[in-house]
């Protein structure tokens, strides 16, 4: 039901109560009729921003969950000794982009009015004035700034076991407050110059460029962040021999991998469906049961359908390179594909859906192997996962998007997929945004890391990495454990020698026990 048009008139009403429309009774009625209609009217407006809100308040929470999520796929995915290290950089990483996400990062995003570039409204800035006459609430803020750790997050896995604990600190909170609200400010906010929501018509290519849910602003930032990050750092210390021979530096626990891809994978239904940010919206008035929810329902099915298809492909195409079934690739393929419908998730059909996790796995694994021969060391396979499956959703939304969900999503008659008929506009919005993120991340992200590096602020000493971050940095492993075998840890180990049997041939006594 739209209220928002809802109006009554005293007059109208009196006159179809009484053949006099002066008459004092019926004017009576007529207004006390007419103050009921404007009463319902108002609650029904109410419980549809209250359901709105509470729609993207869950979301966000699914969202911030996925810190969780990195959190564990990070840990399993290092070695032992430091794991510590990276479970506490995971809870920093939302701990110092909460800070300055709040100062600087939201304004940057979302303050309007704006330019083009970057948002300066004053009343942004430290929430100042928020969300007073600005159109959103709090949970905006907090959805906007679960998004914005993300980014953060993905980029710690590409420098992890190597990288001083003070450079996290300080590429995060550039990161969280100036580098990613200002490529969320040109995709997604209404004043962004290639933004699909621009509140003008004068729309890149006519169209925009559709990111819906941060392929590009999300996993790309993230990603190309990394990619810097550990190609100023170089590789870690024995992942290529002296002849240049790739060595595996494997994680230490393939469960922590696999619990933290499924709570990435439960997240992902508030990060995709929840980027539509409201629920109650109806499409086609002709078709009272189909609306926004609608949409909602059938973006969590393509964003299932993408991760799964990724993962199994993945099984068994890791399964003809190497010759096993390995849980850690199907994970990442999973992940792959979940990245990838990210930016189309809305706008394409479900069968659509397994082309884009199809291509995502071969994407991955088509740049994993140019990280070997090229000798670049990222332990999560972040910049690959993040950034090249992140690209490959720009242009698969580019080629499938269908015209009847753009202009649902998207208000207009505007360009759509270059496969669906749609011509080349869209796949032209689509290129320019990979282009100008991997040029902008470059710019400041680039020099951010070499400027740590010259200062001796990013990598640890040979010393320490050897030894673990764990012990020299953080003052102990993250695992307790005593392994009885070992004598040398035990006080007494020099005194005591293993007992051994008097006859090897001797059969033991048996022994009754009551």
């Amino acid at each position: 039901m739209d209220t928002a048009n809802t109006t009554c008139s005293s007059m109208d009403l009196a006159a179809l109560l009484s053949s006099s429309s002066n008459s004092t009774s019926s004017l009576a009625a007529a207004a006390f009729l007419c103050s009921q209609i404007s009463n319902i009217s108002n609650k029904l407006s109410d419980t549809t921003y209250a359901v709105d809100n509470t729609y993207l308040l869950f979301s966000a929470y699914l969202v911030f969950a996925m810190q969780l999520g990195f959190a564990m796929l990070c840990a399993g995915s290092v070695r032992a000794k430091n794991t510590m290290n990276i479970m506490l950089t995971n809870v920093l990483d939302a701990a110092a982009g909460a800070i300055s996400y709040y100062l600087f990062g939201f304004a940057f995003a979302f303050g309007t009015p704006s330019n083009g570039f970057i948002g300066r409204h004053h009343s942004f800035f430290a929430l100042s004035s928020y969300p007073e006459h600005s159109g959103s609430d709090f949970s905006f803020f907090l959805y906007q700034w679960a998004f914005a750790i993300a980014a953060a997050g993905i980029t710690s896995g590409s420098i992890a076991e190597r990288t001083q604990f003070v450079a996290y600190l300080i590429y995060s909170t550039f990161l969280t407050g100036f580098v990613y609200p200002t490529v969320s400010h040109w995709f997604w906010s209404t004043d962004g110059w290639a933004s699909a929501s621009r509140s003008d018509n004068n729309l890149l290519f006519g169209s925009g460029a559709i990111d819906f849910a941060g392929s590009g602003v999300v996993h790309m930032v993230g990603g190309i962040a990394g990619l810097w990050g550990a190609l100023v750092e170089g590789p870690r210390i024995g992942r290529f021999d002296r002849s240049g021979r790739s060595v595996a530096l494997r994680g230490h626990s393939a469960s922590l991998v696999v619990l933290g891809t499924f709570l990435l994978w439960f997240g992902w239904y508030g990060f995709n469906p929840g980027s539509f940010l409201t629920i109650l919206k109806g499409y086609d008035k002709s078709r009272p049961y189909y609306g926004q929810w609608s949409a909602v329902g059938r973006t969590a099915v393509t964003t299932t359908l993408s991760g799964c298809t990724a993962a199994l492909t993945t099984l068994f195409s890791r399964r003809l390179l190497v010759g096993h079934w390995n849980v850690i690739d199907v994970c990442n393929g999973l992940l792959g594909g979940f990245v990838a419908i990210t930016s189309g998730c809305a706008v394409v059909e479900p069968w659509a859906a397994i082309v884009c996790g199809f291509v995502a796995s071969w994407v991955l694994i088509g740049f994993n192997l140019l990280a070997k021969k090229f000798k670049y060391d990222d332990p999560l396979e972040a910049a690959q996962l993040h950034g090249g499956c992140g690209a490959w959703g720009l242009v698969f939304t580019g080629l499938f998007a269908t015209k009847r969900y753009v202009n649902e999503v998207y208000i207009g008659d505007r360009p759509y997929g270059l496969l669906m008929g749609g011509g080349g506009k869209l796949l032209a919005a689509q290129i320019v945004q990979i282009i100008v993120i991997v040029g902008w991340v470059t710019v400041t992200m680039g020099p951010l890391f070499y400027g740590l590096h010259k200062i001796n602020l990013l990598r640890i000493s040979a010393e320490d990495e050897m030894a673990g971050m764990d012990m020299t940095r953080h003052g102990g492993f993250a695992y307790a454990y005593n392994d009885e075998d070992d004598v040398s840890t035990k006080p007494w180990g020099h005194l005591a020698g293993k007992v051994e049997p008097t006859s090897r041939s001797s059969t033991p006594t048996p022994t009754l026990t009551v």
